[in-house]
């Protein structure tokens, strides 16, 4: 593995648990490997071009219906990316679905200082009580909100009527399957901010035989660096064909 580990980035500190001992007897110091989320980041492609005019143009949020916009798309398609860019733009806090409760909103609120909102996971909320309490408190203060899930938000699978209703009247926009060349330019990107030195025969020999999915490509970087800093081995053929291993046979078990 061709790594300076004097040159990793401030943000990127040593982790002091989990400490492995590579095949070599050195000690593999685990780095927070932190993605980066910004609007030059975001690597476009035909699949993300309508979610892009929508969320990215500045004027389009004050043309969405209700004050709503829904990202939908598979995992790994660059939904909690996107709304992070439109997040950072219009200083809006970004909470995450699972994580929502009553409180925590309510204590947003009266904190106060913002126009808009967006919500991450925003089908994976626990309560469908405080998504509704959300939509409304929004609506009241007339502000925007930007959610992203996997499916468009008439499809989410809710019990209370008012729920269902307001969902059914949040505009919404696809983000398609990743094209050949996005995943390419990904798959380095990912490389680059690993700091992994990776020979072009084995990116293209990995990506020849990867699930053409933006997730099977993010996951198959980060378990590259893992493996290599637990060797303390170069990323040759070898150690990229046995964690493309495990990889697929995650892949062919997923739902």
């Amino acid at each position: 593995m061709e790594r300076n580990t004097e040159t990793k980035k401030p943000a990127q500190q040593p982790v002091a648990d989990g400490k492995e001992a590579g095949a070599a007897g050195q000690i593999a110091l685990p780095f927070a490997h932190r993605p980066r989320f910004g609007r030059s980041d975001f690597v476009a492609a035909p699949s993300n071009a309508a979610a892009r005019g929508w969320v990215l143009d500045a004027e389009a949020m004050w043309r969405w219906p209700e004050g709503r916009m829904a990202l939908w798309g598979e995992s790994g398609t660059g939904k909690t990316h996107l709304l992070s860019v439109w997040a950072a733009r219009h200083g809006a806090p970004v909470i995450e679905g699972r994580r929502l409760n009553a409180q925590d909103v309510a204590d947003l609120f009266q904190e106060g200082g913002f126009r808009a909102l967006a919500l991450d996971n925003a089908d994976q909320v626990r309560e469908e009580a405080d998504l509704l309490h959300l939509i409304n408190l929004v609506r009241e203060q007339r502000m925007v909100l930007l959610m992203a899930g996997r499916a468009s938000p008439a499809r989410w699978l809710v019990s209370l009527p008012d729920l269902a209703s307001r969902l059914r009247a949040t505009a919404s926009v696809p983000i398609g399957q990743a094209e050949e060349d996005l995943l390419r330019r990904l798959f380095l990107r990912l490389l680059a901010e690993r700091q992994m030195v990776v020979a072009q025969p084995v990116t293209e020999w990995l990506l020849r035989r990867l699930p053409r999915n933006a997730g099977a490509i993010r996951d198959m970087a980060a378990r590259l660096d893992a493996a290599a800093l637990a060797s303390g081995e170069k990323v040759t053929r070898a150690l990229a064909a046995g964690v493309l291993e495990s990889v697929l046979e995650e892949d062919a078990t997923r739902p």
